[in-house]
C-alpha cells in the first residue's frame, strides 16, 4: 500500500480566495467613482463628516444590491408581491453576503408590539407558562395579548396529519383583554373639546375645525330636525343631545337637496381620529390631540392580558408580572427556574435575557411599547436578536451602534460587535466615536467634506495609519477637550422637588440658569426621565428632540424652517408673476406627480415603492415654472443646493433675500452646511432632525433651551462647531440644558448633574452636581472616571 508524504502545506482552496467585497464606480448619491475593497470577516468602519457618503456608500450600494439580490431568488409570484428594488450605480459589485441592516429606525408600528414581541423573549415565555403555570389555561396563545379568544359554530374541519375532525363547535383561548384589544390603553373623546354647551349651535357652540354654521354643515344641523339650533346644548334632552352626538347615519332634505346626516362623534373619528395623525393638518392635528384621551384600561390594569392569563402563574409570579419586571430581574427569575422538562426553552430564554443585560438594555422591561424606544434602543434590541442567531458569514450592517450610550457602556457594545465578528461574519459600522473607530481592523475614511465636497474615499487601512494619514477624521481622532478654567456663574435656578417619572426617586434638583448645564449618566439611569419629564414646559422652555418632525414626505428643510416664503417671494418679484407658482404644493407642481418629485405605489400591506417622476425628472416643477429664474438659477436649481452654498448664494447680489439668508446662517450654525435644501425631512438622520429643529427655535424668545443628545452624527470634527453655538446661545441670555454622554460637551459645561448609579431601579438618583472639574476630582462616579480618563486627569 502506498504511503502517503507531506511535502508541505497543502495549497489553498479556490474557495478560500473570496475574501474581499469589491466595489468599483459607485455613484450613488454624492459618491464619485468610489472603488475600495473590504476584507470580509472583520470589522470595518466608515468614518468621515456627516453629509461625506458614508450610508450612501454602506446603506445605498453594498447593503442595497446584496438585499436585492436576495429578492431575486425567490419566484415570481412572490417577487410580484415584493417591493422592485432597482441596481445601485456602482460598475462592479462583487463578493457580496447576505446583508442585515441594523439600523436605528424606529420600531413599534403596531400600538401591540413590545420589546418582548419585537424579540422571542415573550414567545418563549408563553410556551414556558402554558407548560408550568398553575392552573393551566391553555396553550401558549391563552398567554398572549395579540390572540382574541374566538367561539364559532357550524361545520368546521380540523385536519392533524391524515385524519380529518369535523366539529360543531370550535373554541380558541387567548390571552387578549377584550376591553382594549390588547393595547393596554383605552382611548375616548373630551367632549368639552368638541362644544361649549352654554352656547346654541348657530352661537358657534361647535368648536370642531371645519364644523361652523355658515356652510353645509350648518345647513344640515339647522335642517335635520332633530334638535333646536337656537337652543344652548346643555338644555337639549338625552335624546337630542344621542342624536347631535352618536345618530347612525340617516337620509334627510335639506332646501329640496338630499343629504345625510350623521352624528358629530362617528363624523369626526372617520374624518381625522382615524388618519394618520402627522397627515393631517397642523390646526386639525392640534384638535385631535387635544380632545383625544388615553387612559390605562380598567378591566386589565394595563397589562393587556385577561384575568384568565394573569391567574396562571408560575410561583407567585404571573406572565404580566414577569413582563412588567426589570429585565436584569426577570434574568435572575428565569436563572431560578429548574425544571427538566423545560431544559432547553430554559437556556434560550436565559441567553436572550442575558443579552438584553450585556448589551445595557437590562434596564427596559418586556412590556414596554416598542414605540417608546429611542433610536439606540431600537438597534440595541434588533441586536438582541442576532446575538444567538446561528447565521455566520453573512454581513451585519450597523448605523452608529453608540448613540445614547455612556462611555461605561461603549465598551460592551464594542465587545458585541467583537463577538459577531468572531462568529465568522462580516461587521460593517458607521460610526464616529473614537473608542468603536479604535476595535476596528479596517478602516474607511470618505469625504474629504460634506455633500458635493465628499464622496471620495479619503483613506483606506489600519486605525495607526488614519491617525498618520492627515485626514479630517486622522486630525481629530486624537481631540481632547480641556476642562474649563472659569466657568459662568448662573443667574438663577429651576427648581425641580420629588420628580418621580419612571425610575427617579423623589429627586430634587436646581437646575441652574444662565449657563451651560449638562446632565449625564450612564443610560437609563433617568436623564431624559428628569429633563423632559420634571422641567416644567412652560412658556420660555424650548424642548429640542431627536423625535420625527412632523409633516408629509413633501416636507423638506426649506418648507419646515419657513425658507421658503422668502425665496418664493423673491423669485416672484424679480419675474413678475405670482409666489404660487414656486411652490410645489400649488399651482407650479408637476401634474404627473402632483409636485411630489417621485410616484408612490401603495402595495397595500407591503411597504409601498416610488420611482422618480418620468415628466419633471424628480423636479417636482411644470417646465414652463423653470424658466424663470434668480440669479442665474431656477427654483428647482435652488432647492438642490446645500445649505453652505444656499448662504452665499442668497447673501449677495442679484439674488440676495437678508430673510432666507438670516434663516440659512442658522443652518449653516447648527452644522447643517451639508444639507439640500429640498432634502426630504423623512430621510434625516435623528440628530439631523434635533438640529434642524433647533434652527427653527434660535429665533425663539425662549430663556431655556433643553438637548437631547445633540452630537448624535455628528462627526468629532463638527463637535467643536457645536460647542460654539451652544457657548453663543448661553452667551446671549439663554439657558441650555444639555443630555450628553460626549465627554467634550460633559468638559465644556459650567455645572453637571449625574444620575446613577446604575439603570432602571439601581438609578435615578443624582450622584454628583457640580462643576466637570469638580467631577473629576471626586472620581467616584463611572461619568468622572471616564471624564478624568479622557481629559487626561
Amino acid at each position: 500500500m502506498a504511503k502517503r508524504t507531506d511535502t508541505g502545506s497543502p495549497a489553498p482552496h479556490i474557495a478560500d480566495s473570496h475574501g474581499l467585497i469589491r466595489v468599483h464606480g459607485a455613484r450613488v448619491n454624492n459618491l464619485k467613482d468610489v472603488a475600495i475593497e473590504i476584507p470580509k470577516r472583520r470589522l470595518t468602519v466608515f468614518t468621515g463628516v456627516s453629509g461625506s457618503g458614508k450610508s450612501s456608500l454602506v446603506f445605498d450600494t453594498i447593503a442595497a444590491e446584496s438585499q436585492r439580490m436576495i429578492n431575486e431568488t425567490y419566484s415570481a409570484f412572490v417577487q410580484g408581491f415584493m417591493p422592485a428594488q432597482a441596481r445601485p450605480e456602482a460598475d462592479v459589485l462583487e463578493g457580496l453576503t447576505t446583508a442585515i441592516i441594523v439600523d436605528q429606525q424606529r420600531m413599534g408600528v403596531d400600538p401591540r408590539s413590545t420589546v418582548g414581541t419585537a424579540t422571542d423573549a415573550n414567545a418563549m415565555l408563553r410556551i414556558l407558562f402554558s407548560r408550568l403555570g398553575s392552573p393551566h389555561v391553555g396553550p401558549p396563545g391563552a398567554y398572549s395579548f395579540n390572540v382574541p379568544s374566538v367561539r364559532a359554530s357550524g361545520a368546521i374541519t380540523v385536519q392533524k396529519g391524515a385524519k380529518k375532525t369535523v366539529k360543531a363547535t370550535f373554541n380558541r383561548t387567548g390571552g387578549m383583554c377584550p376591553r382594549c384589544e390588547g393595547r393596554g390603553t383605552v382611548s375616548d373623546i373630551d367632549l368639552t373639546q368638541l362644544y361649549d354647551d352654554s352656547k346654541s349651535l348657530n352661537e358657534g357652540a361647535l368648536t370642531v375645525p371645519g364644523y361652523s354654521m355658515d356652510g353645509w354643515y350648518g345647513r344640515i344641523f339647522g335642517g335635520c330636525g332633530f334638535f333646536d339650533p337656537d337652543k344652548p346644548i346643555r338644555k337639549y334632552t338625552k335624546r337630542e343631545l344621542a342624536d347631535l352626538l352618536h345618530k347612525e347615519p340617516t337620509k334627510i332634505k335639506v332646501d329640496g337637496i338630499n343629504l345625510t346626516y350623521e352624528g358629530l362623534i362617528p363624523k369626526i373619528q372617520k374624518s381625522m381620529l382615524s388618519k394618520d395623525l402627522d397627515a393631517l393638518q397642523p390646526h386639525i392635528r392640534a384638535f385631535v390631540e387635544r380632545a383625544t384621551t388615553f387612559a390605562t384600561c380598567p378591566e386589565c390594569e394595563g397589562t393587556r392580558l385577561t384575568a384568565e392569563a394573569r391567574s396562571s402563574k408560575i410561583g407567585r409570579i404571573s406572565i404580566a408580572d414577569a413582563c412588567a419586571m426589570q429585565i436584569s430581574d426577570l434574568a435572575a427569575w428565569v436563572r431560578g427556574l429548574d425544571e427538566p422538562s423545560v431544559a432547553p426553552l430554559l437556556d434560550k430564554l436565559r441567553h436572550t435575557l442575558d443579552s438584553f443585560v450585556e448589551i445595557g438594555l437590562g434596564y427596559l422591561a418586556l412590556d414596554r411599547p416598542a414605540g417608546t424606544l429611542s433610536g439606540g434602543e431600537a438597534q440595541r434590541v434588533k441586536m438582541v436578536r442576532h446575538l444567538g442567531s446561528a447565521l455566520t458569514d453573512v454581513t451585519y450592517v450597523f448605523d452608529e451602534p453608540t448613540t445614547g450610550l455612556h462611555p461605561h457602556d461603549i465598551q460592551r457594545m464594542n465587545e458585541l460587535l467583537l463577538r459577531l465578528r468572531d462568529k465568522g461574519n462580516t461587521v460593517l459600522v458607521v460610526e464616529h466615536k473614537p473608542q468603536t473607530i479604535a476595535i476596528a481592523d479596517h478602516v474607511v475614511d470618505l469625504g474629504p467634506g460634506a455633500g458635493t465636497a465628499g464622496g471620495t474615499v479619503c483613506f483606506e487601512g489600519t486605525v495607526e495609519g488614519l491617525r498618520a494619514s492627515g485626514t479630517v477624521t486622522g486630525r481629530h481622532l486624537g481631540d481632547r477637550t480641556g476642562l474649563k478654567k472659569d466657568v459662568r456663574k448662573p443667574s438663577g435656578a429651576l427648581e425641580v422637588r420629588g420628580a418621580d417619572a419612571h425610575n427617579l426617586r423623589a429627586v430634587d434638583v436646581d437646575v441652574p440658569l444662565g449657563v451651560l448645564v449638562v446632565v449625564t449618566g450612564v443610560a437609563g439611569s433617568g436623564k431624559s426621565s428628569l429633563v423632559h419629564g420634571s422641567i416644567p414646559a412652560e412658556e420660555g422652555v424650548v424642548s429640542v428632540d431627536q423625535g420625527p418632525i412632523r409633516g408629509s414626505r413633501r416636507s423638506n428643510p426649506a418648507t419646515y424652517t419657513g425658507l421658503l416664503d422668502p425665496i418664493r417671494s423673491a423669485f416672484a418679484k424679480a419675474n413678475g408673476v405670482k409666489p404660487a407658482l414656486f411652490s410645489a404644493n400649488s399651482e407650479g407642481a408637476c401634474p404627473a406627480c402632483n409636485g411630489a418629485g417621485v410616484v408612490f405605489t401603495d402595495l397595500g400591506m407591503m411597504a409601498g415603492v416610488s420611482a422618480t417622476c418620468e415628466d419633471c425628472e424628480g423636479k417636482r416643477y411644470q417646465a414652463s415654472v423653470l424658466d424663470y429664474r434668480l440669479g442665474g438659477r431656477d427654483i428647482s436649481e435652488v432647492l438642490a443646493m446645500p445649505v453652505a452654498e444656499a448662504e452665499e448664494f442668497f447673501g449677495s447680489g442679484e439674488a440676495r433675500v437678508p430673510a432666507a439668508h438670516r434663516i440659512l446662517a442658522r443652518l449653516a450654525d447648527v452644522g447643517l452646511g451639508y444639507l439640500t435644501l429640498g432634502q426630504p425631512l423623512t430621510t434625516l438622520s435623528g440628530g439631523e432632525r434635533q438640529r434642524l429643529k433647533l434652527a427653527t427655535h434660535m429665533a425663539d424668545k425662549g430663556g431655556v433651551y433643553v438637548l437631547d443628545e445633540p452630537t448624535t452624527g455628528l462627526h468629532l470634527a463638527d463637535v467643536e462647531q457645536l460647542l460654539g453655538l451652544l457657548d453663543r446661545l448661553v452667551d446671549s441670555g439663554k439657558s441650555v440644558v444639555v443630555v450628553e454622554h460626549h465627554p467634550a460637551v460633559m468638559a465644556h459645561a459650567d455645572w453637571i448633574i449625574d444620575l446613577g448609579p446604575g439603570a432602571g431601579h439601581d438609578g435615578g438618583r443624582i450622584v454628583f452636581e457640580g462643576t466637570p472639574a469638580d467631577l473629576v476630582a471626586d472620581g467616584s462616579t463611572l461619568t468622572a472616571e471616564h471624564l478624568a480618563a479622557y481629559v487626561g486627569a
